[in-house]
Order: C-alpha cells, then sequence, then structure tokens
C-alpha cells in the first residue's frame, strides 16, 4: 500500500511536469510564430550607410559622427535600400511573383547603440535608443528611404558632449542596430534589422 502511494505520487508528479513543459512549449512555439511573422513577403536590406552632418552629401558604411563642427551641432543622415522577397518563392520552372498585397509600407525605425567591450550603459556609454518615423513602400525592385541615423540631442549629452574639444583623441566605436518596422498591405507585420559602425569623436572640421 505505502509503495502504491508513492507510484501514484510519482506518476502525478510526472504528469505535471509533464503539462508545465508543454505549456512552455507552447510559450516558446507562439513566440518564434510571433517573431517570423504571418506575412507572405519579408524584407531585405541592399544596404545601409550613413553621412556625417558635416559631409551631408558623403554616404558611407561607416560613419564618423562629429560631435561638433565649427562651433555647430548638426544630425547625422542614414540612408538605407530595402526591397521585397517572397517567403514561398515558388521552383525555378514556376516561379511565384509579388503582387501589390505582397508590397511592405515601411513606417518607423529605432536605433540602439552597443559597444564591443560590453559597456553599454545608455547616457554613459553610449548615446540613448530611439525611435523615428520615416515612410516608404517597397517593393521587390526596391528602394531607398532617408532617415536620422544620430540625433543633434545625442550630441549635447553624455556621453557625446565631453567629446568636445578632444581634437579627435578620444573615440567611442559602436554599432548602431537600426530596426525598420512596417506592414504589408493585408495589415501583416514585418520588421527587418541592419547594422553599421558609428565612431563618435570631435573629428577635424571639413575645410
Amino acid at each position: 500500500m505505502h509503495d502504491r502511494w508513492h507510484t501514484r505520487r510519482a506518476v502525478s508528479r510526472w504528469i505535471g511536469g509533464g503539462m508545465l513543459t508543454l505549456a512552455l512549449a507552447a510559450t516558446i512555439g507562439c513566440g518564434q510564430m510571433n517573431s517570423t511573422g504571418r506575412s507572405s513577403s519579408y524584407l531585405l536590406i541592399e544596404s545601409l550607410q550613413a553621412a556625417s552632418g558635416a559631409k551631408p552629401d558623403t554616404f558611407s558604411t561607416t560613419l564618423q559622427a562629429d560631435v561638433l563642427t565649427k562651433g555647430g551641432i548638426y544630425e547625422d543622415a542614414g540612408k538605407i535600400t530595402l526591397r521585397i522577397a517572397l517567403k514561398d518563392p515558388g521552383t525555378a520552372a514556376s516561379p511565384n511573383a509579388p503582387t501589390t498585397t505582397n508590397w511592405v509600407t515601411v513606417t518607423r525605425y529605432h536605433v540602439s547603440f552597443r559597444r564591443s567591450d560590453g559597456r553599454n550603459t545608455q547616457g554613459v556609454d553610449v548615446p540613448y535608443a530611439f525611435d523615428g518615423a520615416a515612410t516608404g513602400t517597397f517593393d521587390s525592385a526596391g528602394g531607398s528611404l532617408g532617415f536620422v541615423m544620430v540625433r543633434a540631442q545625442a550630441k549635447i549629452e553624455s556621453p557625446l558632449v565631453e567629446l568636445r574639444g578632444s581634437g579627435g583623441a578620444i573615440i567611442i566605436s559602436t554599432l548602431a542596430d537600426v530596426t525598420f518596422y512596417g506592414q504589408d498591405q493585408n495589415g501583416n507585420q514585418v520588421a527587418v534589422t541592419g547594422t553599421i559602425s558609428v565612431n563618435f569623436a570631435d573629428w577635424a572640421d571639413p575645410a
């Protein structure tokens, strides 16, 4: 009788644990499904570039962000080239072609900065992350969208304001992760993230 009671108790614990495991697995599965998204199309980044406010027409895959240019503060611009692709491209003999329903309209973006040494406290080691608005609709042919990579506000806050007057001798090297959010024409959410090097300093002013 004593052995049977222990057996029933062990089975109950096993069943309870099994149900908890299944519940956790279902939660994780839903999270993966949500991150994948329901849209039949997705965004591809063709290029991600930025230009210093000191040289606004010179775009590069590495941004030298000047914290002070001839006594003034300028925002640094970003430019991304995007296009869509289908999750189900079909076969080589019978490829699927995207329609206007598959087009993705981007409406906003998020920029966050991080350092390779792991010192990532916002407002101390790196500038604060921020959200911005930028709108464009993309098909399979693709197109470009302009946005703000570094806000002027960041250059009057720590840790960038402390770089003034250093003559470029002190540099904060970061990676900027830029995520663009949008939706296809059926309202399904789509997002894509790109990364670009951003080096902050009081760089020499252009002639």
